[in-house]
C-alpha cells in the first residue's frame, strides 16, 4: 500500500536535536515514512542516528546519505526518493505536535478514500522561541475556510505575517513533481521556493486550524538569525530572483487572487531583500539593492514590476531623505512584535 505522507527531514551536522524530531514523526506509524537525508556530515553522530533509525524502523524510516548540498538538495533528495501521496519537510531542529498531527492524518485518510484528496494541506505553525520561552501562532482562519475543500476563489486577505511557509503546507507528492521544481544548492532560504513554484499546479486546498509544525527559533547560527542573514544576503537575492523566474504571474490573470497572492509573496522577498541589505549598508550592499530591483524590472511584465512597486516591495525602495533609517526602524519594530528572527 502507498504511504499516506513522506517525511523528508534533512540533517546537517544535527546529532543534538534530530532524535526529537524523529520521535515525533514516527508518533504517525506505518501511514508516514521518514526520509531522514544526511546531507555530508562530519562533526558529529548524524549519519549513524539516521542509519540506526532506518534498522530500527526498517518499514518506516529510510536513510539517504549524499554529498554536502545544502538545505535544498535535501529536499531534492526527499522528493526523488518519496512515495508517500503527500510530502513534508521538517527541519531537523524542529518537530510536530503529535496530537495535530493525528488528527491531521486522520482527515487526510478520510479524504482520500472519499476520492477528495486535496492538493495542499495547509496548518498553523508556532514560533517557538528558545531565548525567552516564549511562542507565536501564525494561523489562517481570516485567509482561509475552515474544515472543507475550497480552491482560490474562496481564499481572502493575507496580511505580511501570514505568508505560506513550509512549516504551513503539505503538498501531494505529484504536485511538487508536475511543477518541475529543483532547488538550488548551498543556498539556505530555498523553503520560500519550495511554497511558491507549486502554487499554480494547486487545485483544491483544505486548511484545518490545528497548531501542528513547532518552529524553533533563537540559536546563534540558525540561518534566520539576523546577523547570519546579513552574512548571507547573496544567498537571499539567489532565491528571490529565482522566484523572479520560475513562474509567470501574467499567465495567471484568469485566476485573480492566486495572482495576488503570488504578487504579494513576491513583494515581501523583495522587502526582505532590501533590508538586510540595508542593514549591511555598505556601498557594494546598496549597489546590490538597485541591481535586484533592475532585474525585476528586466525579467517580468510592466504590470507585475509595477504591482510589486506599489505593494510592500516598493516601501523598502523609497528614496528620500533618511528613508533608510525609516525602513530599518520599520523593520525592527516588526521584529520585536513578531520576532520573525
Amino acid at each position: 500500500m502507498q504511504k499516506l505522507i513522506s517525511f523528508a527531514v534533512p540533517c546537517y551536522n544535527s546529532a543534538a536535536y534530530m532524535r526529537h524530531c524523529i520521535e515525533t514523526l514516527l508518533s504517525a506509524g506505518e501511514q508516514a515514512e521518514i526520509i531522514l537525508v544526511d546531507d555530508g556530515s562530519t562533526k558529529d553522530d548524524t549519519p549513524a542516528i539516521c542509519d540506526e533509525y532506518a534498522a530500527k524502523y526498517p518499514t518506516i524510516v529510510k536513510a539517504v546519505h549524499q554529498e554536502n548540498g545544502g538545505h535544498g538538495e535535501g529536499v531534492n533528495q526527499g522528493i526523488r526518493n518519496a512515495t508517500g501521496l503527500y510530502y513534508k519537510v521538517v527541519d531537523s531542529d524542529d518537530w510536530l505536535d503529535t496530537d495535530a498531527l493525528k488528527k491531521v492524518l486522520h482527515r487526510l485518510q478520510t479524504l482520500v478514500a472519499r476520492g477528495t484528496a486535496p492538493d495542499l494541506m495547509i496548518c498553523n505553525y508556532v514560533y517557538e522561541h528558545v531565548e525567552d520561552g516564549t511562542s507565536h501562532t501564525v494561523r489562517y482562519t481570516n485567509v482561509f475556510p475552515k474544515d472543507r475543500l475550497f480552491d482560490w476563489v474562496h481564499v481572502g486577505h493575507f496580511r505580511p505575517d501570514q505568508n505560506l511557509l513550509m512549516h504551513s503546507v503539505m503538498y501531494r507528492t505529484e504536485v511538487l513533481r508536475q511543477c518541475g521544481m529543483v532547488l538550488p544548492k548551498h543556498t539556505f532560504y530555498v523553503d520560500n521556493i519550495f511554497v511558491y513554484q507549486p502554487l499554480p499546479y494547486v487545485k483544491s486546498m483544505y486548511y484545518m486550524d490545528l497548531d501542528l509544525y513547532r518552529y524553533f527559533i533563537g540559536r546563534a547560527d540558525q540561518s534566520v538569525n539576523e546577523s547570519v542573514m546579513v552574512k548571507r544576503v547573496d544567498q537571499q537575492l539567489r532565491v528571490t530572483k529565482h522566484m523572479i523566474d520560475c513562474q509567470d504571474l501574467d499567465a495567471l490573470k484568469n485566476q485573480k487572487r492566486l495572482r495576488a497572492y503570488m504578487l504579494h509573496y513576491l513583494s515581501i522577498m523583495m522587502a526582505i531583500s532590501d533590508i538586510f541589505l540595508l542593514l549591511d549598508g555598505s556601498a557594494e550592499a546598496k549597489e546590490k539593492k538597485t541591481q535586484l530591483w533592475q532585474y525585476l524590472k528586466e525579467h517580468t511584465s510592466p504590470s507585475v514590476y509595477r504591482a510589486v512597486r506599489l505593494s510592500l516591495g516598493g516601501i523598502t525602495n523609497l528614496h528620500f531623505p533618511k528613508s533608510d533609517t525609516i525602513i530599518v526602524g520599520g523593520y525592527r519594530i516588526a521584529r520585536k512584535i513578531f520576532k520573525f528572527n
